[in-house]
């Protein structure tokens, strides 16, 4: 049972980041890619069903690791709890903006929780990349390794809402916004493969992470390099939506494979009853998200209770 926790703790973790990152990703990418009013109202429009979604996800990904992982939790909150509390500042931020940015006709007002969309998106990707960070060396700061393993983060975050911005951005503009973020999947796919680079060779200095098995490390740092420099080649756009979903993916299949991480034996009568609450739940989940990807696959439309 230890080891199938561990993978659906795993799954709930990427599944987040890959889902999540569409969403924050396009809302820290907003000020690039969404300058008109109508623009943004597509772009928030895009968002809207995603950000509910993802949430989902990491609840999920908590209630397992509260249940079965207490060691673990008290390992990551004991030694990252700045990074968790600004996590969930960004997230109340980021919320409340999507929640009220349509509630009253005012632009003053709309330009305060555009603010706030973008503000919480940030605050989110530099929020995770410390977490990662965290997570791989064991301390919230560790010497050059953590701002540049943020950076990566971030890098990633931006490369999974540009391409999901390209997909889910409305032609009402004439396909402008979704243009814009398809020729930044290249630009962003490169600006990550150097903050990948550079967080790699850091990673060998002191203070930087330590893994017990280097090849596995290596093996995802690859996996990683590869699913970003596919996106830089000519056909990287149109499949950037799978090769971003892989690279952003790679941090926390790293974290899961190489972190070291105390461990304990799960109690027999609590992992029987979170994986009796798991079985029911997580089919439906998963039914969701086949929902949630047959609906994006269309262009978000201008007005929704969001926008």
């Amino acid at each position: 049972m230890d080891i199938f926790s561990a993978l659906l703790l795993t799954a709930f973790v990427v599944g987040y980041l890959v889902l999540a990152g569409a969403d924050v990703g396009l809302g820290l990418l907003m000020p690039r890619v969404a300058r008109s009013t109508g623009q943004r109202r597509s772009a928030l429009a895009a968002i809207a069903p995603y950000f509910l979604a993802s949430e989902v996800w990491l609840v999920a990904a908590l209630g397992v690791l509260a249940g079965l992982f207490p060691s673990v939790e008290h390992h990551v909150v004991g030694r990252l709890w700045p990074a968790l509390a600004a996590l969930a500042l960004a997230w109340l931020i980021r919320d409340a903006g999507l929640w009220l940015w349509r509630r009253v006709p005012s632009a003053r007002w709309r330009a305060v929780w555009e603010g706030a969309v973008i503000a919480g998106s940030w605050g989110l990707a530099l929020s995770w990349g410390l977490i990662l960070a965290g997570l791989l060396t064991g301390v919230l700061w560790s010497g050059l390794f953590t701002p540049l393993c943020t950076a990566a983060v971030v890098a990633l975050f931006a490369l999974r809402g540009a391409s999901f911005g390209a997909d889910r951005l409305a032609a009402d503009d004439g396909g402008q916004a979704a243009d814009a973020c398809g020729e930044l999947t290249r630009i962003l796919s490169r600006w990550a493969m150097a903050a990948v680079v550079l967080a790699a060779a850091a990673a060998v200095l002191p203070g930087g992470p330590r893994p017990e098995d280097p090849l596995v490390a290596g093996a995802v740092m690859l996996l990683l390099l590869g699913s970003l420099m596919v996106t830089t080649g000519v056909y990287g756009p149109m499949i950037s939506r799978v090769t971003s979903a892989m690279a952003i993916a790679a941090p926390g299949i790293l974290v899961a494979l190489v972190a070291d991480l105390p461990s304990a034996a799960i109690p027999g009568v609590t992992g029987t009853f979170v994986w009796a609450t798991l079985v029911p739940t997580v089919p439906v989940m998963l039914l969701g998200q086949v929902w949630l990807h047959r609906m994006t696959r269309r262009s978000a439309g201008a007005v929704t209770f969001f926008a």
